[in-house]
């Protein structure tokens, strides 16, 4: 609160993983026509609202018609919100904050950025990709839109595609951000070993909490993709220390734990945040193996999410319905179409993780080959992979690289 207006604070967070990683919307927009502005503190204010409005008043909406400088801010505000909460009404709440803007003619490239994002968030890559491209016309040296593409073409399975984006964001933004899209890149396109060792060697000295998650979110993955669980888990303990509200870290830490039988210490891990999706799918494949009775409630809920995604016609949680049909309905042939219609649109390292868990279930191992040749093209390496259907040439699980010691995070909800 400041000289009686409510101020709207924006944190520069990840973009949904998607990627398994997940990289940070790092580069923060202003008004029309202007440059990329990057600011210096998380705690920065991009804006402010008459006092007294909230983020879901009408009200707000109403004066970002006329204020694109009020807009930006807030459809950001709504594209995070849905992030941190896995609500998608929030998604609606910000294109409808953009659509009085869409239309402007000349088009302003900030807006064109964040409706790839809302397209980015619901999985219509190939409509994000083609919005890029239309705010990239308007301005070629945009940080931001270039990340995003870096991104939803990482997740596509076009990782030479995205090592260009990589490398064209890499020269507009400080040296360490741009090696830790490029690193990040590589260690999934045939060079695990060395980009790993290469971030864990960079200084965080001076980083944003948000650039630091993004580093640690990465190094958490590739960490699991090497074989190195204890380093995972180390990673992804830092990265909640400062993020906890960081649900695909979050999620990916459940995982691990599941992994290695450890369900009792998953619901812990997840205990109060059962409001998103794919964090309630881990507390009830935990409660299934636990034989907990709150499964019935937890499968109920999800079946209502997952029918209404369908009955919108929106697909962001297709991997989600597969792991649920296959871990938690015991449905391997429901399991293994969903996984198949997620591969036509997402070829991330679990995606095909899933795929293989299913066809193995579903008694059709075959159903996983083009994963399992997308894997051995892009000389993708991934220790749960390769134990589930080992991929020739295997790969050696090395010694555990050093991980900065950590103060121990209590697992209990925060």
């Amino acid at each position: 609160m400041s000289s009686g207006a409510d101020r709207l604070r924006l944190r520069r967070g990840r973009l949904p993983t998607h990627i398994a990683g997940a990289l940070l919307n790092l580069v923060c927009v202003t008004a029309a026509g202007a440059a990329p502005h990057s600011p210096g503190s998380d705690d920065t204010v991009l804006a402010e609202l008459p006092a007294g409005t909230r983020h879901g008043d009408v009200a707000a909406r109403r004066v970002a018609e006329g204020r694109l400088d009020v807009a930006i801010p807030l459809a950001q505000f709504y594209i995070q919100q849905s992030r941190s909460s896995g609500d998608l009404r929030y998604l609606g709440y910000a294109q409808a904050t953009l659509v009085p803007w869409l239309a402007q003619n000349p088009p302003v490239s900030d807006v064109l950025v964040l409706q790839a994002t809302l397209q980015q968030s619901r999985h219509e890559f190939a409509a994000s990709l083609a919005t890029l491209d239309r705010a990239l016309a308007v301005r070629p040296n945009d940080a931001q839109a270039l990340l995003i593409r870096a991104t939803v073409l990482r997740v596509s399975g076009r990782y030479a595609e995205s090592a260009a984006a990589c490398e064209r964001f890499s020269r507009l933004v400080d040296a360490r951000l741009g090696e830790l899209c490029i690193q990040s890149l590589r260690g999934l396109n045939g060079h695990l070993e060395s980009a790993y060792a290469g971030l864990t060697q960079m200084s965080t000295q001076g980083w944003l909490n948000s650039e630091k998650s993004w580093l640690y979110s990465e190094l958490g993955e590739m960490a699991l993709r090497s074989g190195r669980d204890d380093d995972a888990r180390r990673w992804f303990e830092q990265d909640l220390r400062l993020v906890p509200d960081d649900f695909y870290v979050r999620a990916a830490y459940a995982d691990l734990l599941l992994r290695q039988g450890r369900a009792a210490e998953t619901l812990t891990l997840l205990q109060g945040r059962d409001s998103v999706e794919p964090l309630l799918l881990r507390m009830a494949i935990a409660q299934r193996r636990l034989r907990d009775p709150r499964l019935t409630q937890s499968r109920a809920r999800l079946r209502d999410a997952f029918a209404a995604e369908t009955q919108r016609g929106e697909a962001v949680h297709r991997r989600e319905q597969a792991r649920f049909l296959l871990d938690v309905e015991d449905q391997p042939q429901l399991a293994l179409a969903a996984a198949i219609d997620n591969w036509a649109v997402q070829r991330e390292p679990d995606d095909i993780l899933v795929l293989l868990e299913a066809a193995k279930a579903a008694g059709d191992p075959a159903a996983a080959a083009p994963a399992l040749e997308f894997m051995r093209s892009a000389t993708l390496s991934d220790a749960r992979i390769n134990s589930a259907a080992p991929v020739p040439p295997s790969v050696p699980v090395p010694p555990s690289v050093p991980v900065p010691p950590a103060v121990p995070m209590a697992l209990a909800a925060r």
